[in-house]
């Protein structure tokens, strides 16, 4: 309820166009993370496993940390940039960047390049928590549901195993996001590290500072799951298609 509450005050009192604040940098942020979270998984799945199709946990578990850790050493610049321009929107007041461009010009001017790349490691910890709790979770769920026979592999089975991938993702996923975004936000040297940002969280606000804003991050991640597999499940099987008429005889 507290999530609704949140997003109806801010459409009411900054307008509907204050829920897409950040929007360039986050679509910019979800080509460059997901072309190489989720276009390499099943290659570096397959590379695990050294060719076989039976995949256990374990090598999907380091699959999916895999690719999560190579997005974000490739990507980390367009995350820094949509969480300033989220805080910037909720602060108010003078717009410190005018554009994306604008921003990383800034960010790079200001902090250097390695401000580009402030909260690595965290994120790295939360990509690859990510990475793994979705596509292992959908790879899981989506297996039971096959090998139970409660659905075949289309359009529902696809749904319902995104939805549950997301459910399991923001569980796992909110206390390192929550931690990785205040350490993005906050004034050089306000915290050593992201271990010591979460630390003094934990001894000034409890256990339950991990999990602020717990629905509109499921709102998220689920309707993120649910568009990105749902989408990749069709387009996987329209390429596939088309390969197999490419190479079928005339």
């Amino acid at each position: 309820m507290v999530g609704f509450k949140a997003i109806l005050t801010m459409a009411r009192t900054e307008g509907p166009r204050s829920l897409y604040n950040g929007l360039v940098a986050g679509l910019q942020r979800q080509m460059s993370f997901a072309s190489v979270r989720i276009g390499l998984y099943d290659s570096v799945k397959q590379f695990y496993t050294k060719g076989s199709e039976h995949a256990g946990i374990g090598s999907r578990l380091l699959a999916g940390s895999t690719t999560g850790a190579l997005a974000v050493a490739v990507a980390q610049p367009t995350d820094v940039v949509k969480v300033r321009f989220q805080a910037q929107a909720r602060a108010g007041g003078g717009q410190r960047y005018q554009s994306t461009v604008d921003a990383y010009k800034t960010i790079a001017r200001e902090e250097g390049f390695r401000g580009l790349w402030k909260g690595t490691s965290p994120n790295i910890a939360r990509n690859a928590i990510v990475n793994c709790a979705e596509l292992v979770t959908y790879d899981l769920i989506k297996d039971a549901l096959l090998k139970a026979n409660l659905m075949t592999d289309d359009l529902p089975c696809h749904f319902t195993s995104a939805f549950g991938a997301g459910f399991c993702t923001t569980i796992i996923a909110s206390p390192v996001d929550v931690v990785k975004t205040r350490y993005m936000n906050s004034a050089l040297g306000q915290y050593s590290s992201a271990g010591q940002c979460a630390l003094t969280m934990l001894q000034k606000e409890g256990p339950r500072a991990f999990y602020k804003g717990f629905m509109p991050s499921f709102l998220r991640l689920g309707s993120w799951n649910v568009v990105m597999f749902v989408t990749y499940e069709q387009l996987k099987r329209a390429l596939m298609a088309a390969c197999t008429s490419r190479e079928a005889p005339f």
